[in-house]
């Protein structure tokens, strides 16, 4: 990707795009982070905010705090740098969806800008437009399941604070807007940049977006009780051994296609998703704690450590050193 400092010397349009019911921390976060930003960098602000909706004026947010926004044509679609679809309420997410400037604005807007995305359920309209067809995306607990159910072609990351994908950046609920925009400033400016921001702002610890939204990983994936919860445990239980959609669907008694649209059903993701799901959260707590990488592959079944960092790349944006690294830096 595009480092800032690789681009002429301007100020990037940082465009946060609101309907009403939006939550109000998902606009203010970033915005936050991003006018940090430009407080710690002495020579030239790198970055210029731009609340916008589709015609301007007042937001109201789900917290009753209304926001003022400019309309969508005071910034060209092909002049922002960077774009940030929030989350709303159910309510305003229906209404959000129909809108069409807004739907339009962030088509065209995809296609030249930097890096494009979302905060919280903000996800589930770029869904709904097409633009996360094929992407890995992040979206907010409670929204997930649904949204992997209503979109199949979208990979929902269930767990993940924020994934990237290429230039797509799309994150978790609320306060993971916050993370997500430090680590855009991280790769713009630098760690110690995006560090002192996250002083500055009192965030208690910076944290990759490979982090569970929860402490224990995969809890909502399975947390009611669901027809699958034993097989699940047992792969769990199984992580270094071949763990195919053919062997699971045995070890269930179903056949091959009826298992698999029921476990999505039930679990919100396919299985082999969610098996790779299951074998990169054990892997990440075994490199956090030291676990030589070879050793690591072979516990959660993959057959070489080189095997094991392509996948995780894949997934995470980043190598298994890296994100050991920023691990230690978190704790």
């Amino acid at each position: 990707m595009t480092n800032l400092c690789d681009i002429a010397p301007m100020v990037a349009n940082i465009a946060i795009l609101v309907s009403d019911r939006a939550q109000a921390l998902d606009v203010t976060g970033p915005a936050a982070v991003f006018s940090a930003a430009n407080d710690e960098v002495d020579d030239r602000p790198p970055y210029k905010l731009h609340i916008l909706s589709s015609s301007g004026g007042p937001t109201e947010t789900i917290s009753g705090v209304a926001l003022v926004s400019q309309p969508l044509s005071t910034l060209a679609p092909e002049a922002a740098d960077t774009c940030l679809l929030v989350g709303h309420d159910e309510a305003g997410m229906k209404t959000l969806i129909k809108d069409t400037a807004m739907r339009d604005w962030l088509r065209a807007a995809s296609q030249t800008a930097r890096r494009w995305g979302s905060v919280c359920s903000g996800s589930v309209a770029l869904a709904a437009w097409g633009l996360l067809e094929g992407k890995r995306a992040s979206t907010h607990w409670a929204a997930a399941p649904r949204m992997a159910r209503s979109y199949p072609g979208v990979v929902v990351d269930p767990d993940a604070i924020f994934t990237v994908d290429g230039n797509v950046w799309t994150s978790a609920g609320v306060t993971t807007g916050i993370d997500l925009s430090l680590a855009m400033v991280e790769a713009d400016l630098g760690q110690d940049v995006a560090m002192r921001i996250a002083r500055r702002l009192i965030v208690y610890m910076r944290r990759p977006g490979s982090q569970s939204q929860f402490s224990g990983p995969l809890q909502r994936q399975h947390g009611a009780a669901n027809a699958y919860d034993e097989l699940i445990n047992w792969a769990k239980s199984n992580l270094g051994e071949p763990l195919s959609v053919e062997v699971l669907a045995a070890r269930a008694g179903q056949s091959l296609r009826t298992f698999q649209r029921r476990f999505r059903e039930q679990v919100g993701q396919s299985p082999a998703s969610f098996i790779e799901t299951l074998r990169l959260e054990r892997a990440k707590a075994l490199i956090g704690s030291g676990v030589a990488l070879k050793i690591v592959a072979s516990e959660v079944g993959y057959p070489s450590a080189s095997q094991l960092t392509q996948v995780f790349r894949r997934r995470f944006g980043l190598s298994p050193s890296v994100w050991r690294t920023m691990h230690a830096q978190a704790l």
